[in-house]
């Protein structure tokens, strides 16, 4: 069975290495130009590219696919079906119906709650116990189409977005993988459509938003410091400064929401609008990453201090 492949990050690189790795036929994959990264802003291949040629796959990585060139290199591949993982371009209805089979996308949610761009962040700043993974017969709606196979995962309350992206990769890997063979096997899909009810959107992620508000509650913050682990990262300004946040516990102290409340190498204890904080990895402006114990040993904040 010919699969074309269509993908960018790190979350897409591992399922096309496990269908490729499961014997299937991958005559093209698709993913995002080239893009400057680093200081010396040099073109970098994404995860995917770099995957699809270790593989010695054929990689193409048009700015559109709305374009007939482009629509043609699909056609001219004689594919039973196409996956999709976290591409990064919009699919046109001429695309969706070119393979035998349309389209199947990786999705990071149960759909149909958190559609859209940032699922699993999503998922971890409200709270949710439970996210996973969707195999999605692609439409052309914002991941609308039936749901081809779901796969769940309990978001434990240490999570961040970086462990649960981990997680939901290899599950993603695999499932995507059980489906194909279905279809190889079968020739057919099973396929429920999405109710109509619980249906929430994931919007992109913006650094501004990353930025602590202390007149949220400590338990709301929390999540929010693990749903923006690593990407944008949670902050807050001190000496003038942006100072990210990565860790932290909520405890049951109080005061003025943004004051410190003590800083030792046990944590920084910030107040919140309902109970504190116990900041225990943190990042100062030019610095690096560093737990509460390297911090405290060179530096302090002083009690009262207002962040």
């Amino acid at each position: 069975m010919k699969v074309i492949f269509a993908g960018t990050p790190d979350f897409a690189a591992l399922a096309l290495k496990a269908i490729a790795a499961a014997g299937f036929d991958i005559p093209l994959v698709l993913t995002q130009p080239d893009r400057p990264k680093g200081r010396g802003m040099q073109l970098q291949a994404s995860p995917v590219k770099q995957a699809a040629l270790e593989l010695g796959l054929t990689v193409a990585q048009p700015q559109s696919l709305r374009n007939e060139e482009a629509q043609n290199l699909l056609s001219a591949q004689n594919a039973d079906v196409m996956v999709v993982a976290a591409y990064g371009l919009i699919l046109p209805e001429a695309v969706l119906n070119i393979p035998a089979h349309g389209c199947l996308n990786i999705h990071a949610s149960l759909l149909p709650r958190w559609r859209g761009a940032a699922p699993i962040q999503r998922a971890i700043e409200a709270g949710d116990k439970e996210t996973g993974v969707c195999i999605m017969q692609m439409d052309v709606g914002l991941d609308t189409g039936d749901v081809v196979s779901e796969h769940r995962y309990a978001i434990k309350s240490s999570d961040t977005a970086n462990e649960v992206h981990d997680a939901l990769a290899q599950l993603g890997a695999q499932a995507i993988v059980a489906d194909l063979q279905q279809l190889q096997t079968t020739g057919r899909l099973n396929r429920t459509p999405q109710p109509e009810n619980g249906v929430t959107y994931a919007q992109k992620l913006n650094k501004e938003e990353a930025r602590i508000n202390w007149q949220e509650n400590a338990e709301t913050i929390e999540r929010k410091i693990r749903a923006f682990n690593p990407v944008p990262a949670a902050w807050v300004e001190y000496q003038g400064k942006p100072m990210k946040i990565w860790r932290a516990a909520v405890i049951d102290q109080s005061g003025k929401p943004g004051t410190v409340l003590s800083c030792s190498s046990d944590g920084l204890t910030v107040a919140c609008g309902e109970k504190a904080l116990n900041i225990t990895e943190l990042q100062p402006a030019g610095s690096k990453r560093m737990s509460i114990e390297a911090f405290a040993a060179g530096r302090t904040i002083e009690k009262g201090t207002l962040l």
